[in-house]
């Protein structure tokens, strides 16, 4: 973990943190810092009472050898110095659990409460009470196994835990099952986090600093009696709001590395005499722009998938082909040979190799990777990727036009992934919302040729995108023509100072000196030469800046929309919809952007569907590497989720952020390309229109088309309905040949309908357009 030029206080808390491995966010070091969490790394006397504690126990062969403290409220009162007695605590004899800390389930006859709850002895108004929750299990069990209560319901404890948590607005939960303690951040519209605090790794020396957060985190004062402001509630508010700092800067990075890979291919075309990307820039020069992306793309994905645990964790992949193992060997590189990185090559055929091992998969010795396949992986898409023209598979196998893209490159794109102010970013804290955002920073560009010697000029807007203006189209401008021309092309405006200079400017190397207030140098480090590679934004993309729709305005949108529809459905049902009533539901974003409505769509659908199967039955076989939760994604990604959306781009970031939600680790990407499409939701013809071939929904036109498109249609939608409902053990090939079959049909109809709308827009008139159709 880098910690350059790091504060020793938030270095310790990041050991800890790497030590512990939270599945999402629970607590940053930042905020943990800011809340005056100072760590003793040697908490001996911390030790102490745990092992006091251990030492008090009584073991059975059940139970197994020792660490274990089966007895939480000796744990809590010897190690936290809890004070059950106090009057912040409840399910204590004096101060029972009271009602509004229970969730009674009546479809499932359980009702869930926690063991004790812990609040504020003078809470301010307006704000939640409760501070904690906690759930004592018997010896061992499993936070993750899904058991039965007292009544129907078939889920894990930490499960049951988050749905208390999110029902009553308690912002955090401990499970004690006397071998760990696991601290649970579930808030209402947001994803929930978590880290285990292992006993037999605190009660080792080595485990002293993870001891030692744990009692920073959940100790008295902590929790009931210090300030206000530095509680553990306020602290995981905090950490929330660093968490979307982070995030908002990290997309500002991951510009940058896309920046770098341009810079990098345009230092491989010039090394190829100009023959790597002749083609790609004579035919359609912005798929180079989707072609960068798509790499961006594939290495956040990889990052996030690694830190997840979904690629294998054997040392020869570790090692040798994941991309952490990447960074480090540049990282090391780098500190031996600074100078020579950018003359260094290899980086990116290790890329190539590990984005090949995705898409067809792989296997040796220990080592197994399942195909991926998806167009995101696809190597044939952007064949100039691997330096080939095509996408002759003998030439794929040879290795001697691969792509002389830097070392120093790939080490510079990876570290504007990876490390934030000299801390290794964690893709385990960052939701697929969070992720769509670092994605849609690189979105709305165009890829052109410099016309002239060329600098990037900053943005004026927040979240915005750099220009590049071309230096001896300026200096060709008169003197008092200069700022506006600026302003016009950057959309920038400039202080007095700057201005001046510009004006009294003479050659290309005084404008350069003068502008030097406002150049972007992530964008253009040097002068770019006439004829290169540039990236420039759209005006869309220049007068709004980037976005991303938060879970937080997600989720309650998308509760509100679907809560009638699967009322009605309870109603029908008597307690819940039935599993074929769940998947026969269809969700459509006509503007998905990266798709974040439809994520949530997605996570809210598969808890109704979990709910349908625990009550109706009838849930498919899971495989090994899933559990319920992700099996029930794929099944409704698959077959409810629907979105179109302009911009090509935001097509494929749709795709990343679904299968990143359904990701799982033995299984290829759900395929989504029948259901995620590219085009204009505000332009086009209903199935009527198309067969009266007429704009004109009160028209009806005998027309030639109608018997045959209903025909094509009808196919369509049989294939369409095969892919939607093929099961788990249909190969993605085989779905793709529906898909394919299925657009041989569907383009006979669109056909048709292009050419009616080409009549319609070619004309301005009622009688020309009717004459043009």
């Amino acid at each position: 973990m880098a910690t350059i030029n790091l504060d020793p206080a938030v270095a310790a808390h990041l050991e800890w943190i790497g030590f512990v491995r939270p599945t999402g966010l629970v607590v940053s070091a930042p905020a943990l810092v800011r809340a005056g969490a100072v760590l003793n790394r040697s908490d001996a006397e911390g030790q102490r009472l745990l092992r006091t504690v251990l030492q008090e126990q009584i073991f059975t062969a059940a139970e197994g050898p020792a660490p274990y403290a089966p007895d939480f409220q000796a744990f809590a009162s010897r190690v936290l110095d809890w004070s059950f007695s106090a009057k912040g605590y409840a399910g204590t004899v004096e101060n029972p659990i009271p009602p509004e800390l229970e969730l009674t389930l009546t479809d499932y006859s359980e009702t869930l409460r926690p063991d004790f709850a812990v609040r504020e002895l003078e809470p301010k108004e307006g704000a939640a009470s409760w501070q904690l929750l906690v759930r004592v299990l018997d010896a061992g069990v499993d936070f993750d196994g899904n058991v039965r209560g007292g009544g129907t319901l078939e889920a894990s404890a930490h499960s049951r835990m988050e749905r208390l948590l999110r029902h009553t607005g308690v912002s955090a939960g401990l499970l004690f099952n006397g071998r760990a303690v696991r601290l649970v951040s579930a808030p209402r519209g947001e994803s929930s986090g978590w880290l285990d605090f292992r006993i037999n790794e605190m009660e080792q020396n080595a485990g002293r600093p993870i001891l030692a957060a744990m009692r920073l985190l959940l100790r008295e004062t902590r929790i009931l009696t210090g300030p206000r402001s530095q509680r553990l509630n306020a602290l995981l508010e905090d950490s929330r709001k660093f968490q979307n700092e982070v995030s908002e800067r990290l997309a500002e990075q991951v510009l940058h590395a896309l920046y770098e890979l341009l810079r990098g291919f345009q230092a491989a075309h010039d090394a190829s005499n100009g023959e790597l990307l002749r083609k790609a820039l004579a035919e359609r020069s912005d798929n180079i722009y989707r072609a960068l992306l798509t790499v961006m793309l594939r290495l956040v994905f990889l990052l996030f998938a690694e830190e997840r645990d979904m690629l294998p964790e054997e040392e020869t992949f570790l090692r040798n082909y994941s991309l952490g193992g990447l960074y480090e060997r540049l990282r090391e590189d780098a500190a031996l040979y600074p100078d020579t990185m950018d003359q260094r090559y290899g980086a990116w055929a290790q890329l190539l190799v590990l984005f090949r091992m995705v898409f067809d998969g792989a296997k040796s010795d220990g080592m197994y990777l399942p195909r991926r396949h998806g167009v995101l992986f696809d190597p044939d898409r952007f064949p100039f990727l691997e330096g080939r023209t095509g996408v002759d598979l003998a030439e794929a196998l040879q290795c001697s036009n691969l792509p002389l893209v830097p070392d120093g490159t790939i080490y510079r794109a990876l570290q504007n992934l990876l490390v934030l102010d000299g801390e290794r970013i964690s893709y385990r804290a960052l939701d697929v919302e969070q992720i769509g955002s670092v994605y849609e920073t690189m979105m709305g560009f165009r890829l052109e040729t410099a016309t002239g010697i060329s600098i990037a000029i900053k943005a004026h807007k927040r979240h915005g995108a750099p220009t590049t203006i071309s230096l001896e189209s300026l200096l060709e401008q008169k003197s008092g023509n200069r700022e506006k021309w600026i302003q016009d092309h950057a959309d920038r405006k400039l202080g007095a100072k700057v201005v001046e200079a510009v004006m009294a400017a003479n050659k290309t190397e005084d404008l350069h000196a003068a502008l030097q207030p406002v150049i972007d140098f992530a964008a253009t480090p040097d002068l770019v030469p006439r004829g290169s590679m540039v990236l420039q934004p759209s005006d869309e993309r220049r007068r709004s800046g980037s976005h991303y729709t938060p879970r937080t305005l997600t989720e309650p949108i998308v509760r509100t929309t679907l809560k009638p529809i699967l009322e009605r459905l309870r109603r029908e049902n008597g307690n819940a919809p039935k599993p074929e009533q769940i998947l026969n539901l269809k969700v459509c974003d006509p503007a998905m952007g990266s798709g974040a409505f439809l994520v949530e769509s997605c996570r809210q659908l598969a808890e109704a569907l979990m709910e349908a199967w625990s009550i109706h039955g009838g849930r498919p076989a899971i495989p090994s590497d899933e559990d319920e939760i992700v099996f029930a994604r794929r099944i409704v990604a698959q077959r409810c989720l629907y979105g179109v959306d302009r911009n090509s781009v935001a097509v494929d970031l749709a795709k990343v952020s679904l299968w990143l939600v359904t990701l799982a680790k033995e299984h290829a990407l759900t395929f989504l390309d029948h259901a995620l499409r590219h085009g204009d939701s505000l332009v086009g013809l209903s199935r009527k229109q198309i067969e009266n071939f007429h704009w004109d929904i009160d028209v009806t036109y005998d027309s030639p088309f109608r018997a045959k498109l209903r025909e094509q249609v009808a196919r369509v939608e049989s294939l369409r309905q095969q892919i939607r409902e093929a099961s788990e053990d249909v190969a993605d090939s085989a779905r793709r040949d529906l898909w394919n079959d299925a657009q041989v049909e569907l383009d006979k109809v669109r056909f048709i309908g292009d050419l009616a709308i080409s009549a319609f827009f070619d004309a301005e008139k009622p009688k020309d357009r009717e004459l043009k159709r």
